[in-house]
């Protein structure tokens, strides 16, 4: 969808009153610390069946405006000023009843963590019909089943799935229940925020087509909060950018990405790779926004030996009998795959979710027992590392995880000098004046400084965390670095500075990783290898260009195909 896709209804918008009009709307938290201002003076008309585009980095405000839209913000410790109405209502001010009858009906909101918002006590089927009968009263419970049901396999869930729990789903599927969610009573004003962050290329591909075909038939208004440039340029129409509560620049779409007015929003483009980005260059950053080469191009041997490998592996969930005493099929999450990480080079894992990659990581890291199959490290045999807790101690000198989620990997009651130096507490004879000293070594490798060494995890950004939990990986000087997700909750620009940083430790320090990731773009621009995944099963794997460029399967051609 793009700026001359618009909807049947867009030329009448000029006389018909927006779906959302909003007026120098100020949003002001009050706390322990005084009061903080996290949107200030935002202004924008939303039409019906019009998409707008809303990016900025974290803290810049974005999720704050979606939420005023719904009315859900504490009115006890937040003080709103300006106009925001839904449709002619005002939601400024609205009372509480006036609210719940607005919001799940004409207003609708797809929150980024759908673990958090989803109930782990009840079925996804009964949480979707139950969102339909709060606004259909009296509508009979079978029409409220069929209506859910209808809405799961309009995001590619099988009706089979409807009395699964959330826990049961991966994170990419609990992002699309949280899509039907929020379209099962065709809301005129959707607010989605990061909708396909945790999205593969295909399946982000069909939100986005479901997404334009709920505009196109119902008119729906969509406020679309992202950081991802590629979403902006396929599914908006016009953008509005923010940064530190206030609004930089609002326009056409095809104007923002081909001549921005601000430097703040050429920073942004050119942050994000795309797949025609030189593989291996820095990317632009707000703080770099035209980097320096890099000094020295990595050598990688093609016929170096395997570091770390796995030979047709097998890992399997459940089975067993139900307390009927039927027999439970389990689950195959791996199915006989064969791959190897070299040393000195980064193997790009990409498929889309519950394809088994992170299974597939975790079973390299020691972390998960292997149903059948060889795993080895450096030629050992390690497939008992994860119920042997010698080897598995072992194994963690020279294998360290980054993983995916930075608010959820670092404990929030340790500072981060307890969190970064607890591997050499473990593993090392150090005393603590010469752990203190590698951890002030550790932060000014990723960035960071030795005055944070006394903070906890809350008093930094999403990309402060992540180079946190990557200082802790290189504590031990390890060979191997499994990143499971590193860059995909971060937003466009921390993703680039931590691309970068990733890319001058691996030159500095000969580190051979494991890149698990559904970004193709990035995968492109970091990995040397590639091996792509689906349903347990390696599809394809080879030199990165030549997955890239002359794809031997369906699937990678799909996939490249969708990529936004």
């Amino acid at each position: 969808m793009t700026a001359s896709a618009a909807a049947p209804t867009a030329a009448s918008a000029v006389v018909a009153a927006p779906a959302l009009r909003v007026r120098d709307l100020s949003v002001t938290f009050t706390g322990p610390r005084g009061a903080v201002t996290a949107a200030e003076g935002i202004t924008f008309d939303l039409a019906r069946g019009e998409v707008l585009g809303l990016v900025g980095e974290s803290g810049s405000g974005k999720s704050t405006v979606g939420l005023a839209a719904m009315g859900l913000h504490d009115p006890a410790r937040t003080r709103i000023t300006g106009s925001l109405e839904v449709g002619g209502t005002q939601v400024v001010g609205a009372l509480d009843a006036e609210l719940r009858a607005l919001r799940g009906s004409r207003v609708a909101m797809v929150f980024q963590d759908a673990l958090a918002a989803l109930s782990p006590f009840h079925s996804v089927g009964a949480q979707l019909a139950e969102a339909y009968r709060v606004h259909h009263r009296g509508a009979p419970r079978a029409e409220a089943r069929d209506r859910a049901v209808d809405m799961l396999e309009r995001v590619g869930i099988t009706a089979a799935r409807a009395r699964d729990y959330p826990h049961q789903f991966s994170g990419g599927m609990r992002q699309r229940v949280m899509i039907a969610m929020a379209l099962i009573n065709s809301p005129d004003v959707l607010i989605a925020d990061e909708p396909t962050t945790a999205l593969d290329a295909r399946v982000q591909r069909q939100v986005l087509d479901l997404l334009d075909e709920l505009r196109r038939e119902h008119g729906t208004a969509v406020v679309l909060v992202t950081h991802d440039v590629g979403v902006v340029a396929h599914a908006t129409d016009r953008v509005l950018v923010m940064r530190d509560s206030m609004q930089l620049e609002l326009a056409s779409t095809e104007r923002v990405l081909t001549a921005p007015e601000h430097p703040y929003t050429r920073a942004l483009i050119g942050a994000a790779p795309t797949l025609n980005t030189v593989p291996g260059t820095r990317l632009a950053t707000v703080d770099e926004p035209e980097p320096k080469p890099r000094t020295a191009a990595r050598a990688v041997v093609a016929d170096a030996r395997p570091l770390a490998e796995v030979t047709d592996l097998y890992v399997e969930f459940g089975g067993g009998r139900t307390w009927s005493g039927r027999r439970r099929e389990p689950t195959r999450a791996v199915r006989g795959i064969s791959l190897s990480v070299r040393e000195g080079e980064t193997l790009g894992l990409v498929g889309e979710s519950g394809s088994g990659k992170s299974t597939t990581a975790r079973v390299l890291a020691g972390l998960q027992r292997p149903t059948s199959g060889e795993v080895r490290f450096e030629g050992r045999d390690i497939s008992g590392a994860a119920g042997d807790a010698a080897l598995r101690r072992e194994l963690s000198r020279h294998a360290q995880l980054v993983f995916q989620d930075p608010y959820a990997s670092l404990n929030p009651r340790r500072t981060v000098e307890q969190i970064v130096t607890t591997p050499l507490r473990v593993h090392t004879r150090a005393d603590a004046a010469e752990r203190r000293e590698r951890a002030v070594e550790l932060l000014e490798q990723v960035g960071l400084s030795a005055d944070h060494l006394e903070r906890y995890p809350h008093e930094f950004s999403g990309g402060q965390r992540q180079r946190v939990g990557i200082a802790r990986a290189l504590a031990l000087r390890p060979r191997l670095i499994i990143a499971d997700e590193p860059v995909s909750a971060l937003d466009v620009s921390v993703q680039a500075q931590v691309l970068n940083l990733l890319m001058d430790l691996r030159d500095e320090l000969g580190l051979s990783l494991l890149f698990v990731s559904h970004d193709l773009a990035v995968v492109r621009h970091f990995c040397d290898r590639v091996a792509v995944m689906r349903h347990g099963e390696i599809v394809e794997t080879g030199d990165r260009d030549e997955v890239f460029d002359r794809p031997s399967a369906a699937y990678t051609r799909e996939l490249l195909a969708a990529t936004v």
